[in-house]
């Protein structure tokens, strides 16, 4: 059974930080790029950053970068999203999704497999 189970959310201040996992199983691991989705209260889901299969990454919000950092440890099937300087801009719901090919695509649709996500919410 395939499943992608994220963790690590919650609530912080403004300045704070966070790290979220994205646990696998159920797949080969090393052959999907694993993206990072969220999706805020009334707003349209959005691509936030993606890891390949090479471990590069491609931000697809300008406001992340210098901020959020993801990685990949094949070892344990994670991916990890360090989110620092967290801004109230910030509070959704993060998905993480697994797609089946060498490089990153922003759509969520492009991707194979998803998470429930996990509850990211940044006070003021």
């Amino acid at each position: 059974e395939v499943q992608l189970v994220e963790s690590g959310g919650g609530l912080v201040q403004a300045g704070g930080s966070l790290r979220l996992s994205c646990a696998a199983s159920g797949f080969t691991f090393d052959a999907y790029a694993i993206g990072w989705f969220r999706q805020a209260p009334g707003k349209e889901r959005e691509g936030v950053l993606c890891i390949s299969i090479s471990g590069s990454t491609t931000y697809y919000v300008d406001s992340v970068r210098g901020r959020f950092t993801i990685s990949k440890d094949s070892a344990k099937n994670t991916v990890y999203l360090q989110m620092n300087s967290l801004k109230p801009e910030d509070t959704a719901v993060y998905y993480c999704a697994a797609g089946f090919r060498r490089y990153c695509l922003r759509t969520l649709s492009s991707y194979e497999y998803r998470g429930q996500g996990t509850q990211v919410t940044v006070s003021s």
